[in-house]
Order: structure tokens, then C-alpha cells, then sequence
């Protein structure tokens, strides 16, 4: 990360894969509710784990973007899903459609595995805080 981002790694910590254990940032905060796998028409097109969570990230940038902000801006990230053996056992493509949304920025991050999310289709949703100088 860049300027007036800071990562916070404790000494003597193992450096996280895929997350920072926490960030400093100074600047205009941004809040983005927590976002699902459907369209902007509020339409699932698949049931497909990995599919919802790129298109939750996609969702994720474009209310960004209304903000003039990126991904590069993300410093905090909560996950909820529903399946925490499908999140271990497709943790490649999770990765790999991460990285194509978001790239390598890897801000603190938070999984939660819940027993259910308000649509009934939902399988993921994420929601996250960005900070623009």
C-alpha cells in the first residue's frame, strides 16, 4: 500500500497471506454496505460461489467508484459466508477472482461463517471500509 496507508505487522508476527493484520490510514472514509453476488438489476445470474463473490467485489468497486475511489483505497474487508468448507476447498479461484477484481491490495480482513444471509440465494456477502486522501 501507499501513502497515508501504513500496515501494522508486530514484530515477530508471521506475515499474514491475503490480508494485513490491521492498516492505519488518515483521510476521507468510506463505507460500503455489504454487497451480494447479484447484478445491478438485483438478479442472481449464478449459484455459483466464486462466480457471486467476483460479482460481490465488482458490486464492491463500482459504489467506489461513485466515492472517486479504487480498490488501492480498501482498508478493511468483512466476509460472510455460508459455506466454510466451499471457501477452504475453492480457496485458488477465490483467490484468483479476487486478484482480478481487487488486485493485490490486501487490506485487514474478517471471515465470518454465518447460518444464513437475508436473500435466500445469497451464498457470500462483503462489505468494506476505504480511506482516500
Amino acid at each position: 500500500m501507499s501513502d497515508p496507508f501504513s500496515i501494522l505487522q508486530p514484530a515477530g508476527w508471521a506475515k499474514p497471506k491475503g490480508y494485513a493484520n490491521g492498516i492505519a490510514a488518515s483521510g476521507r472514509q468510506v463505507f460500503v454496505a455489504g454487497q451480494i453476488g447479484w447484478n445491478a438489476q438485483c438478479e442472481f445470474e449464478s449459484d455459483d460461489f466464486v462466480a457471486q463473490i467476483e460479482t460481490a467485489l465488482r458490486n464492491i468497486v463500482a459504489v467506489l467508484a461513485e466515492a472517486k475511489a479504487g480498490p488501492e483505497h480498501i482498508v478493511r474487508m468483512t466476509w460472510y459466508i455460508l459455506d466454510k468448507r466451499e471457501y477452504l476447498a475453492r480457496g485458488r479461484e477465490v483467490g484468483e477472482a479476487y486478484r482480478r477484481v481487487i488486485g493485490k491490495n490486501f487490506p485487514a480482513m474478517t471471515l465470518v461463517v454465518v447460518a444464513g444471509l437475508l436473500e435466500d440465494r445469497a451464498k457470500v456477502e462483503i462489505e468494506v471500509t476505504a480511506v482516500v486522501s
